[in-house]
């Protein structure tokens, strides 16, 4: 499914134009003005899926975050946006399918969305943990405790004597509290993240999903993204390192480390020459 045809950024000559006009001298950067002054842009065209490539420093984020204000997609963490952003921004534009309107449902996730979740679980678990040892000393407390009803405010500790007179104290604590969420690890909970996020007809941009994830996960995300835009109605713009992400089998890949950015296949890209050298060199260590 396709909701996003085209993209196109500020020119070079529209570029050259606002900076000589901006007056201001107190600022030192014109982010995201500048950070692609030395490239012509093409306009972007979409597949199903596709992939902004390149090194760190080429732009994939901000080309990312850029796309994602222009549409107005929903999002969560906070991102690097200065005085210029706005401004750059309204110099883009962009072209829909047939729908006048992306679906409500499209977002864009960040790996510090990801991150955010982690903590919040971990937070969570602990502050749980810290109630139970709360809890278990109450218990004590109102076991050994005898309890007189004089006013209304005795009213409570004498339910909580009764039921620590009752009950054993896991069930006392059991009543009080809610139970630990589900702990995974950190790859495990970055993948879940992404399933339980990703629904079915919009369009998604994905800023370096495979942070926190192994290999294995990597290729279960590339999978679900397959499976997604195939059968479920997903559009997908995705900026990444992985190769097993860049390997989807029919992805576009844009590669932003050339001037102009051009379309590649994925084993044709300077990071996957890398990962290739590298494995050729210890080609015998797999003997």
């Amino acid at each position: 499914m396709i909701y996003l045809e085209q993209f196109q950024t500020v020119s070079r000559q529209e570029e050259e134009l606002y900076l000589n006009d901006t007056r201001s001298t107190c600022f030192q950067t014109f982010y995201p003005f500048q950070v692609f002054c030395y490239r012509e842009l093409p306009r972007f065209t979409f597949d199903p899926v596709t992939i902004f490539a390149g090194g760190n420093g080429s732009g994939k984020s901000t080309l990312l975050n850029i796309i994602a204000e222009k549409l107005g997609v929903r999002r969560q963490s906070l991102f690097n946006r200065s005085s210029f952003f706005d401004d750059y921004v309204k110099g883009c534009d962009h072209w829909l399918s047939s729908q006048k309107e992306l679906p409500g449902k499209s977002k864009i996730i960040t790996s510090d969305d990801v991150f955010d979740a982690l903590l919040h679980l971990r937070g969570l678990n602990e502050g749980i943990d810290t109630r139970r040892e709360d809890l278990f000393c109450e218990y004590t407390e109102m076991k050994k405790a005898n309890v007189r009803l004089r006013t209304f405010n005795d009213i409570d500790d004498l339910k909580k004597n009764n039921d620590a007179r009752r009950k054993t104290r896991s069930q006392y604590v059991r009543e009080r509290l809610m139970q630990n969420p589900r702990e995974l690890s950190n790859g495990e909970s970055a993948f879940a993240y992404f399933t339980e996020a990703i629904e079915d007809h919009a369009l998604y941009l994905l800023d370096e999903p495979e942070n926190s994830l192994s290999a294995a996960f990597q290729l279960k995300l590339a999978r679900f993204i397959e499976d997604s835009a195939r059968f479920f109605h997903c559009q997908f713009i995705v900026a990444t390192h992985s190769p097993f992400l860049l390997a989807l089998p029919f992805a576009k890949i844009y590669d932003l480390d050339e001037t102009p950015p051009q379309n590649k296949t994925w084993t044709k890209l300077a990071n996957i020459e890398v990962y290739r050298d590298f494995f050729k060199e210890h080609e015998g260590e797999f003997s």
